[in-house]
Order: structure tokens, then sequence, then C-alpha cells
């Protein structure tokens, strides 16, 4: 593989916030620790002036589930989780009319402000918690790969897709599967030099599980794109790159989600150009000069 850049290597991530991790980790919590989330996400501010006993009588709980849920988050105890809700809070407040779902008294005015809110904030908060040394591992390993497999079902084929596209005009041999006998039948033919890519954003799509499943079986470096790092998918892969997307009832495989895997993926890519930065910036210019005579002047 290339020598991945020491200096990229060496840049860590800041610490992922206490509420975007929450929110990743929700649905591996229990029914009773999901009780705890939701108090604290309705309202991370009055959260963390409760005491113990008042959050797990808001939450119709105890307060052994609510230490749990401390240590879900890898927090020591409660008055950690109190310290670092406090500090969130103290950021610069946002209005939770931008954070809720839509509703029918809601204006055109109101729609567009939650839509631009939740998409921006996925963009910001995905690039904050990105794992700089998973990205950095999968960019050398995507360099040096003879083939790439990519994999994705439904609106995360559209992602798979835009990464095929773009891996593929730098002169990489990249592949995207949507249809799941493909993907697996294409799995099976993969090696040791081969990487194998899969998106979705629950980390839960059975076909895409599958496939990947079957390419790291047969010796391929495994790639998990995905909003909760503890899903199947992300089980599954030799590198895990999440995202920190909100979805609400109407935004289930909305824009938000494919906006912050595309932020991702446009990290890949980049990571992955930078590494043959004078090839790349080659065949960029060569696949634009021949498709320049099919525009319109």
């Amino acid at each position: 593989m290339p020598r991945a850049d020491s200096a990229a290597a060496a840049v860590s991530a800041a610490p992922t916030p206490l509420l975007v991790r929450l929110r990743g980790l929700r649905p591996s919590l229990s029914p009773a620790e999901d009780r705890v989330a939701e108090q604290v996400l309705a309202d991370a501010r009055a959260a963390a002036a409760l005491t113990i006993s008042e959050l797990a009588v808001a939450a119709n709980t105890s307060e052994t589930t609510v230490l749990r849920f401390c240590k879900r988050l890898g927090l020591p105890g409660y008055p950690q989780l109190r310290l670092a809700l406090a500090e969130e809070s103290a950021q610069p407040r946002v209005s939770a009319a931008k954070t809720s779902d839509i509703s029918a008294k809601d204006t055109i005015d109101d729609i567009i402000a939650k839509v631009a809110f939740v998409d921006a904030s996925a963009v910001e908060e995905t690039a904050q918690q990105l794992d700089r040394q998973a990205l950095t591992e999968a960019a050398s390993a995507v360099a040096g790969a003879k083939r790439v497999d990519i994999y994705g079902i439904g609106a995360s084929a559209i992602v798979g897709t835009d990464l095929q596209q773009k891996l593929h005009r730098i002169g990489a041999m990249a592949f995207a599967w949507n249809d799941p006998h493909i993907a697996l039948t294409s799995a099976t033919l993969l090696a040791r030099k081969d990487v194998a890519i899969g998106i979705s954003h629950s980390g839960t799509t059975k076909e895409t599980i599958e496939a990947l499943e079957a390419a790291g079986k047969r010796g391929a470096t495994t790639i998990a794109i995905t909003n909760f790092p503890v899903s199947r998918l992300a089980a599954t892969a030799d590198l895990v790159l999440t995202t920190a997307a909100r979805e609400t009832s109407l935004r289930s495989g909305a824009t938000a989600s494919r906006i912050a895997a595309l932020t991702v993926v446009d990290c890949l890519y980049i990571a992955v150009a930078q590494r043959h930065l004078k090839r790349a910036r080659k065949a960029v210019e060569e696949t634009r000069d021949a498709v320049s005579g099919h525009r319109i002047l």
C-alpha cells in the first residue's frame, strides 16, 4: 500500500460531542436506557440540572439504569454526565424549533429553516467526529487496491455511485453494486489486494452486510460507512467511517443522511487522490476535456 501521509496521520480528531455520540449509540440501548437518552436529547441543559434521582424519575426508570447509561457513553459516573451536558449546553443555543420534526402548522419559512439546519449540522458534525486514523487507513487501502467494490441499497446506492464515479475518474478500478445478487457475486471474486466498501445509514441493511462479509472472507479490506458505530455493518468491517446525521419520521433516507455520507465519501476520495496527486490531476483534466465537446456554449 502507498505510504500514508505522516502529517495527515498525526492530526487527531476533535473529541466527538457527547450528544452526537449518543445519537449514534441509540439503536444499541435498552428500552430503559433509551428513555434516558430521550430526556437528555430533548433538553440537554435541563437534564444537566437534574439529580440522578430526578433524571431517573423523568425517564421512568431507575438510578442503576442511569448509571449504566453513563457507562455506555464511556463516562465513569453521573457527575461526569452532568458536567459534559453542562459544557455542551454552554455552546450557542439552537432553537428547538429548528431541530424538531415537520409539523402541519409549519410555514414554508419554517420548513426551509429546519431542512437547512439539519443538513448543515449533518456536514459539520460528521466532519467533527470523523475518525482521522480510520480515514487515513481507508485512503491508503483504496489507493493501493487492485479493485474497489462498493455496496449500497436504496438511498445508500446513490452515495455508492457517487464514490464509484469519483474513484473511476482518477483511474481507480471501482465498481458500485446495488443489486444484492450481483453484489454477492462480485464480493466472492475479490482477493487480498482488493477493497470492499459497504454503505448503510442504519448499518442494518442485510444485503450490504452480506456482501461485505463475503468480501472479508475472501481477504479483501472491508470498510463501512454508517451512522451507527455499534451496528452490525460496523462490526463486520475492518475500518469504520461514521456519519452524524439526524433523521426524524419525515426525513428517513432524506438529504441529511445522504449529505453526511457524501461528506465522508468526498473526504475519502480527496485523501485517495492526494496519494497520487499529479496523476489524479492529470486524469481529472483529461476526463474533463473528453466531455467538453458535449456542453452547449
